[in-house]
């Protein structure tokens, strides 16, 4: 901040209550500025309020009531608003005298506005007003006539200052500033007088105006006080004589000449401002001329009508015209008339009246002249018109509109639906017009309820235009009923009332009533009172419903089209509870561990609950006694229960049954049912148990049964645990052999390997002590050669192959001999022949074709078969072959070798 102090300014001694006005020592003529001040060290400046003011008018603090805080030094701040340079004054000390306290008194108006203040139109206008006083004074507004503020007036600075922007006629008038304590009142008033510079409401243009012509210019300003008005020509004062004056600024020159050309100004003005408007004004001369405004060169209008010709050729001062038809001069009668403005008119115009006009324009400067060719045609009539039609949802029909035209005239048609044109491309899959070129029919096909309303067909031509509407009436299934609301609920009846919807044009006939709850596949029909509810009926109880049950109902009306949309949702509301009705059902059990008795049961699902608080009552007594014992579950989706006793004996019948209950009461139970207690797990091991091996791949495990008593429970089968050398015992694989079944078969070995195998059996209680472990070593795999060299000949019906001998490797077992496999082309089954050599001989049907393979066979399985073999049905007495070559030469389909592939594997 800018410094303008020099030294420190006088002290200012006051009196603790006293009030003080802080001098800012504005510089004489100054303006635009504002004030603010600091106390004691910048950035601290005092914070305006109720007691503190500083007028933004005279710059100067104002203190209403001095309390010892105030005590410092006061600094005034003075912005210029066009530069935005704050300067910093030279410090005030504000000091408290010792000679006591000031007492109270009324207030004392230091700030306020003047008497009288001029405010423009649109300005801001703000008043100060501010009093010193003890106590503090209260400052509040008014108008004296008694009007409120509008709102655009604000209070700021604690009341101490009234902002009126935007300042209009409406605001001016006298203000007044009450301010008041407890010891009196002081008031302060002033006038707001309203005053605007003059503002433009019609301004003067460029004018070209004929010689002889009469000028007018309208030149008006509005302003506070009104304008007065003066008028310039080429910026020389424009002087009033018989043919120019001015009246409330308007201009007026008649039997204008050329010397009349000229700038003009028009000059509005009041004692708060002057606006001007300034326009050319051309004088022209000249004779017609047709070149700007030509005449229509044609002309055509039905029979009976009545048409106007235009005659408006560019002419100063204006032309007058006469009409010729052909080279005979037109008189008015009856029917032709010769406007003012130079046109032609003729009324009821006939056929007689088709020929060329020609209109003559004259002034004092010339002559021109113009033609049009009057052409006159037949009406248009429409011979065939649409008629108001009632159809039904999905059906198409055709609104007919034909005419009968003049011949010379192109015609159009168009249609309007409900008032809007339509747009066949854009509902081409609705509308379609049909018909040849004097035809506009309308066909509108599959009708929904959105196609009723009025269409009009529009014919028009060059010369005129013909309409006619009908009303389409679709009728479709009844809209959704409306205000669905259920009026009152029990524990299993609703009483549902709506209101009816649009019928679409027929009238309902039926109402069903649906209904929804959270356990619902969707909305379901609901059982009513009456079962079928009339089409004039709005109100209907549905039965059989579940009680505390929350449901939504939803109306479907039908009429003789049929069902229509549902109605929106009811409110969701909840049945009242009652006592169950439904017991669980599936109630057995079984199983469990040693001294258990298991119960089990299907939980009754959350719509059968019937209230809240629900539960299972369990009862169960040994067969053959009377007394139940009975246990309360009090979760309502627990499916079990299990009692626990040392004295209950393995494998026990006992009689069970589960009842329901609520917060209402309880409900029946199931039927009895026998249920057996837990069974007691196998003690022994099974013995004999014995391993063999039966390929590459597979074991066979033998033991013998375990000797059981039924009053032990069930014995469900035995579990086999087997591994190989390279795994651990823990991470064996398990099999199981169900019931009295004594050997089980492995598969899916590793070959030329030694598996140990231990057995043990097992119930619903567990499972026993597994054997004493066994061990067999998988077989060699056989080999992984296929036969080789396959070669075949026919002999009458018998077919001889032979094949390479196939030799294992020291890691495969050895071969014991083969298996030719041989089928039909016809898909039909697969025969195997076996054979210690590499020679076969197969008697085969020759109206077939053959496939065949050749497998080695082993103690480790079956090898890998040979090429197929294609045997085909046209092969002669002598014919010989070999594989690849004989599928060469008869061509067998790779489509035919794979499904013999797959066929042959599956089998196989």
């Amino acid at each position: 901040v800018e410094s303008s102090r020099t030294k420190m300014r006088s002290a200012v001694s006051v009196r603790e209550g006293q009030g003080v006005v802080l001098l800012c020592g504005t510089p004489p003529g100054a303006a635009d500025l504002s004030f603010a001040w600091i106390f004691n060290e910048y950035p601290s400046f005092v914070q305006e309020d109720s007691r503190r003011f500083v007028s933004q008018e005279t710059g100067h603090l104002y203190i209403a009531k001095v309390e010892p805080s105030d005590v410092g030094n006061y600094s005034c701040v003075v912005t210029s608003t066009a530069t935005r340079s704050p300067v910093l004054g030279s410090p005030t000390p504000l000091v408290l005298r010792t000679d006591g306290v000031m007492g109270e008194y009324e207030p004392k108006i230091e700030v306020q506005f003047p008497e009288t203040l001029a405010a423009a139109k649109g300005s801001t206008v703000k008043l100060e007003c501010f009093a010193l006083g003890n106590p503090v004074p209260q400052i509040n507004w008014r108008r004296t006539d008694g009007l409120p503020f509008p709102s655009k007036i604000k209070l700021r600075k604690s009341n101490g200052m009234i902002e009126i922007p935007n300042f209009q006629q409406e605001d001016a008038g006298l203000y007044e500033c009450i301010t008041e304590n407890s010891r009196g009142k002081n008031i302060a008033r002033g006038r707001l007088t309203y005053y605007a510079k003059p503002h433009w409401i019609q301004t003067i243009k460029d004018v070209e105006v004929a010689v002889e012509d009469t000028l007018y210019w309208d030149c008006r300003a509005s302003g506070k006080p009104k304008p007065s008005y003066r008028w310039l020509k080429n910026g020389e004062q424009l002087a009033i004589e018989g043919r120019i004056q001015i009246e409330n600024g308007a201009l007026t020159i008649s039997n204008l000449n050329l010397t009349d050309s000229g700038r003009y100004q028009c000059i509005a003005e009041n004692k708060h401002g002057v606006i001007s408007s300034s326009a050319e004004l051309r004088v022209v001369a000249s004779a017609p001329d047709f070149s700007k405004s030509p005449m229509k060169r044609l002309i055509q209008v039905q029979i009976g009508s009545t048409v106007e010709f235009e005659c408006k050729p560019k002419a100063f001062p204006k032309a007058k015209c006469s009409w010729k038809k052909g080279g005979e001069q037109l008189r008015e009668n009856e029917r032709i008339t010769l406007l003012k403005d130079g046109g032609l008119r003729i009324a009821n115009v006939t056929k007689g009246d088709a020929g060329s006009y020609t209109c003559l324009a004259t002034n004092q400067f010339g002559a021109a002249r113009g033609s049009t060719s009057l052409v006159v045609t037949e009406p248009t009539r429409i011979t065939l018109a649409p008629s108001n039609m009632d159809v039904t949802v999905g059906e198409s029909v055709v609104l007919p509109c034909q005419v009968q035209h003049d011949p010379l005239l192109d015609i159009s048609f168009t249609w309007y639906f409900n008032g809007t044109r339509t747009d066949f491309q854009r509902d081409a899959s609705h509308f379609e017009k049909v018909g040849g070129s004097a035809s506009g029919d309308l066909m509108i096909r599959n009708i929904q309820l959105k196609h009723s309303g009025k269409y009009v067909c529009m014919v028009k031509t060059e010369v005129d235009s013909v309409a006619s509407a009908a009303e389409l009436i679709v009728r479709g299934s009844p809209g959704p009923p409306e205000h669905v609301k259920v009026d009152e609920i029990t524990d299993t009846t609703a009483q549902i009332s709506w209101q009816e919807g649009t019928d679409n044009h027929s009238p309902v006939t039926t109402y069903t009533i649906q209904a929804r709850t959270p356990f619902s596949v969707g909305w379901q029909r609901a059982t009513t009172v009456p079962d079928v509810i009339d089409g004039k009926t709005f109100t209907s109880t549905v039965v059989d419903l579940n009680p505390w049950v929350e449901y939504e109902f939803r109306v479907v009306a039908t009429n003789k089209i049929g069902g229509g949309e549902p109605s929106l949702p009811s409110e969701k509301v909840r049945t009242e509870e009652a006592v169950p009705e439904i017991p669980p059902s599936e109630v057995s059990g079984g199983g469990g561990s040693r001294s258990e008795l298991v119960i089990t049961w299907d939980p009754v699902p959350e719509e059968l609950q019937n209230g809240e608080g629900f539960g299972y009552v369990v009862a169960f007594r040994p067969s053959g006694t009377t007394t139940w014992i009975q246990t309360v579950v009090t979760s309502p989706d627990t499916p079990r229960y299990v009692f626990r006793n040392e004295s209950i004996l393995p494998f026990s019948p006992y009689e069970v049954k589960v009842g329901v209950y609520n917060n209402k009461g309880e409900g029946p139970f199931s039927a009895v049912t026998t249920v057996f207690s837990a069974e007691e797990e196998p003690s022994t091991a099974p013995s004999g148990v014995s391993a063999t091996s039966l390929s590459s791949s597979a074991i066979q495990v033998s033991w013998t049964a375990i000797p059981w008593k039924t009053s032990n429970g069930r014995l469900l089968g035995y579990e086999v645990r087997y591994w190989n050398n390279g795994q651990k015992e823990e991470s064996s694989n398990r099999v199981k052999a169900a019931g009295n079944e004594t050997s089980i078969k492995i598969t899916g070995l590793r070959s030329n390997l030694a598996y140990y195998t231990a057995v043990r059996a097992y119930n619903s209680a567990g499972a026993g002590p597994f054997s004493a472990t066994v061990n067999a070593t998988t077989k060699k795999p056989p080999p992984s050669q296929p036969p080789g060299n396959v070669v075949w000949n026919v002999t009458d019906s018998r077919v001889i192959l032979s094949w390479e001998e196939v030799r294992a490797m020291d890691n495969e077992s050895e071969v014991t001999g083969y298996k030719v496999l041989y089928r039909t082309g016809s898909q039909g089954g697969v025969e195997v022949l076996s054979t210690a050599g590499t020679t076969a001989e197969l008697r085969l049907r020759l109206q077939d074709d053959y496939f065949i393979e050749v497998r080695a066979t082993t103690e480790g399985g079956d090898g890998s078969s040979s090429e197929q073999i294609l045997i085909p049905r046209l092969a002669s007495m002598d014919a010989r072959g070999s594989g690849p070559s004989v599928l060469s030469t008869f061509s067998v389909s790779s489509f035919l070798a794979t499904i013999f592939s797959l066929t042959l594997n599956s089998v196989l």
